[in-house]
C-alpha cells in the first residue's frame, strides 16, 4: 500500500506522524480501497502511517472504531440537503443518487459497512436522522420509516456494486442459440443505450419504480390514517 501523504516537515526534525482519528480513518479507507476488507489489519494500517500499531490506540479504541471512522468519511459525501427544501420523494431521489456515488467510489466498503452496526459513527447517524426527521414530518408513520429507508438503501448499495461491474457482464456471446430471448434483449439494450453505462440505466429504472411504489404506499397509509 502507498504511504499516506502528510504535510512536509521542517528540515532536521524527526520523521514522525501527527496522528488524528480523521487521518487514521482516511488511511484506513485508502487501505480498504487497495487491499479489500480481507487485507485490512491494524498492523498494515500502522505501517501505512509509519507508526507503531500501539500509537493508533492513542486515538482510536480498535478496529471497530477505525471502521466507524471510515463509515463517517463515506457518509459525509452523501448529500441530505434536499430533505430540508424538497418534498420527501424528490429528496429521496437526490439522496439515492448521492448515496450511490459515495459508495461506488469505495466498493470494498459496501459489504463491510452493510454488515456492521453503526456504533461510533455519529456523523453517519446524523445523516440518517436527517432522513428520518424529514419522512416523519412529511407524514410517514414512524414504524414505516426505517423499513422504507433500508429498502431503498439495499437497492442503492446493490446498484453501487453494479456501477463497477463490466458493462458486458450479461453478454451471452457464444450461447445465443441456446438463449435467444436473452440474447435478443441484450442486443436491444445495447442499441437503446448506445454509449451510456448499462448500470446507470438500470439504476434509474429501478429507482423510478421504487419511488413510484413508495408514493402509492404513502397515499394508502395516509388514506388509512385515523386522522385522514
Amino acid at each position: 500500500m502507498a504511504e499516506i501523504d502528510r504535510p512536509a516537515r521542517r528540515v532536521g526534525r524527526p520523521r514522525t506522524t501527527v496522528l488524528t482519528r480523521e487521518l487514521i480513518a482516511e488511511a484506513a479507507l485508502q487501505l480498504l480501497d487497495e487491499s479489500g476488507a480481507d487485507g485490512f489489519t491494524m498492523a498494515r494500517l500502522a505501517q501505512a502511517l509509519r507508526v507503531r500499531p500501539s500509537a493508533l490506540y492513542n486515538h482510536v479504541d480498535g478496529k471497530e472504531d477505525v471502521i466507524a471512522g471510515v463509515r463517517e468519511l463515506v457518509s459525509d459525501r452523501i448529500d441530505v440537503s434536499a430533505f430540508g427544501t424538497r418534498p420527501w420523494d424528490e429528496a429521496m431521489c437526490a439522496w439515492a443518487h448521492s448515496y450511490r456515488v459515495a459508495f461506488a467510489a469505495h466498493p470494498p466498503t459496501i459489504a463491510l459497512l452493510a454488515t456492521l452496526p453503526l456504533t461510533g459513527a455519529r456523523r453517519t447517524m446524523h445523516m440518517y436522522d436527517t432522513v428520518v426527521t424529514a419522512m416523519v414530518k412529511a407524514g410517514w408513520p414512524e414504524p414505516e420509516v426505517l423499513p422504507t429507508m433500508v429498502a431503498l438503501e439495499s437497492f442503492i448499495l446493490g446498484s453501487a456494486l453494479d456501477a463497477i461491474a463490466p458493462p458486458d457482464m450479461f453478454d451471452p456471446a457464444g450461447a445465443e442459440d441456446a438463449v435467444p430471448a436473452f440474447a435478443s434483449a441484450y442486443r436491444a439494450r445495447a442499441v437503446a443505450l448506445g454509449d451510456a453505462p448499462p448500470a446507470d440505466a438500470a439504476f434509474e429504472i429501478g429507482l423510478a419504480a421504487l419511488l413510484e411504489g413508495l408514493r402509492t404506499r404513502y397515499a394508502e397509509l395516509a388514506g388509512s390514517s385515523p386522522s385522514a
